[in-house]
């Protein structure tokens, strides 16, 4: 049976858990650390954006810098996500292609859906395998109602996977943070996303801790990979790149709002 390394529910600002996943998969694609399953937490409360997205375009950032909600452009694609300092659990995986035995994109979407879907079964609720289309990435369904969505990134034969699983949800909080061009209310767009999105909170009718949510995805990976998750914690290499890289790319306005850096 392999092992993978599984890093424990922690809690950082946006700029360093974006920086943290992306030192993770550097390390992985030079070959000094092993698969990873990430679990993480956002504080304060963050918008980020897709890696070709325009923020103005995507975040009203009045309503952020109002709210004291930070902003950061990911090295995945997809679209914007809020991510709320109490309402959401993240997940990152960051591994060989080749040991998740699929052949192209979608495949590895639905691959590691398997382990979220897993994990939300163990809770007691049952979810569908969303393909997606040219404009939203694959997500997991409730009924059609959204509750796990999630983005990619692909180097040297690695895939970084990170998305979210959501506690609960504050439509109002999102979409005033959110930017809907079609809209001229935010109430007007609550009205849409209740059908469109749901939680774990509304799905069982009682919260459940982040703890609880993150041991079962443990459970649900280890499940769906066959594989045994072990206890770790990051090497010299991928905190020494994580602060360069939190610092002099993911806190800077150049990356945030041209998409430039100089650390590639």
């Amino acid at each position: 049976m392999d092992t993978w390394r599984l890093l424990k529910l922690e809690t950082h600002d946006a700029f360093m858990n974006m920086a943290i996943d992306e030192a993770i998969l550097r390390t992985r694609m030079s070959g000094h650390t092993q698969n990873t399953l990430r679990l993480y937490r956002w504080n304060p409360s963050a918008v980020s954006i897709g890696k070709f997205q325009k923020p103005e375009n995507e975040v009203n950032l009045d309503e952020c810098r109002k709210l004291g909600v930070d902003m950061v452009r990911r090295i995945s694609g997809g679209g914007t996500v809020y991510h709320d300092a109490e309402d959401e659990v993240t997940y990152s995986l960051i591994a060989n292609t080749e040991d998740l035995g699929v052949a192209n994109l979608v495949d590895v979407y639905a691959r590691i859906y398997t382990g979220i879907t897993g994990a939300l079964r163990i809770l007691g609720i049952i979810t569908d395998f969303n393909k997606g289309d040219a404009k939203n990435c694959p997500n997991l369904t409730v009924r059609g109602r959204k509750i796990s969505g999630s983005a990619q990134a692909h180097k040297g034969g690695i895939v970084l996977q990170h998305g979210t699983l959501l506690l609960n949800v504050n439509l109002e909080r999102m979409f005033t943070i959110l930017r809907v061009p079609w809209a001229k209310t935010c109430m007007e767009v609550v009205d849409v996303a209740k059908n469109k999105i749901t939680s774990v909170k509304e799905e069982l009718r009682h919260r459940v801790s982040a703890e609880n949510v993150s041991n079962a995805l443990g459970e649900g990976f280890m499940n769906a990979f066959g594989v045994r998750l072990v206890d770790g914690e990051l090497g010299v290499r991928e905190r020494e790149l994580s602060e360069i890289l939190g610092k002099e790319k993911y806190a800077t306005d150049e990356w945030n709002f041209e998409g430039k850096t100089s650390l590639g």
